[in-house]
């Protein structure tokens, strides 16, 4: 979005830079980002002081940085997911449901938090269900909390009336390995959905939500309403930096 706008882009991440690029970061470096790297300690105890640091460092060169959070997570973000609840409200609308349960991965907050606070606005029976793909339900919950709170303080005029009640839901169980890392189940289920209907997901993302959405259909747990709406948020190309991962010796090579 940086290079459409004729913006400039600095990434800030997490970790050693390797060898090669590939994936996400691959397409950071072929859009012309300026790109940070900093060890993982580092990252975690000093992310707000890298903030401060770097614009700073553009201040003093006339410019203004925008600094955007880990996943764009904040007040200011979620109203990427307000419209999109408004577009799923009207998705709904026009196929006749009158309720559902919306599926998403939820990995820094933001998505789940401006689907929960869109569906209270739109006035939608939905439960919004976030597979967390890294730490644990109570933070995301308190995550949530945050970024509507902060989307109020910023935002007061944006309502008319009372904040509406909403309940976020998490499910954890699924973040596996860790934050990145995915079982060979996880594989197994993106594999199969590919091959079944040609949609991509992620190991990281998407993949562990699908994957965790499948387990809780079998489980029970969205027994009594059938309609559920998957919200797929992208991610596929941190897809091929862990194709390794995949077995294929089963499938047929013509």
């Amino acid at each position: 979005m940086g290079a459409r706008l004729g913006l400039k882009v600095h990434l800030i991440l997490r970790g050693e830079a390797p060898a090669e690029p590939d994936g996400n970061l691959l397409l950071g470096h072929l859009a012309g980002a300026t790109i940070s790297h900093y060890p993982k300690r580092q990252y975690v105890a000093e992310l707000p002081e890298l903030f401060d640091y770097w614009r700073a460092r553009y201040e003093v060169a006339g410019h203004k940085a925008l600094c955007i959070p880990t996943g764009a997570s904040d007040g200011l973000g979620i109203w990427g997911y307000l419209a999109g609840a408004a577009e799923l409200a009207e998705d709904m609308r026009r196929a006749g449901l009158d309720q559902a349960h919306w599926v998403c991965a939820t990995g820094s907050g933001g998505t789940q938090a401006g689907l929960t606070l869109g569906a209270a606005l739109e006035g939608l029976a939905v439960d919004v269900w976030g597979f967390n793909v890294c730490d644990d339900e109570a933070w995301f919950l308190n995550k949530i909390a945050e970024d509507i709170a902060d989307w109020q303080r910023r935002y007061p005029a944006a309502l008319s009336g009372p904040l509406p009640e909403y309940r976020p839901r998490v499910v954890d169980g699924y973040v596996g390995p860790g934050y990145g890392r995915a079982t060979p189940q996880v594989f197994a289920t993106i594999a199969e959905l590919a091959r079944r209907e040609g949609l991509v997901l992620d190991p990281v993302y998407t993949g562990k939500a699908f994957h965790g959405m499948l387990e809780e259909i079998r489980r029970g747990r969205f027994a009594g309403r059938r309609d559920i709406i998957f919200v797929h948020t992208g991610g596929i190309f941190g897809l091929f930096p862990q194709r390794g991962e995949f077995d294929f010796s089963r499938q047929g090579v013509a």
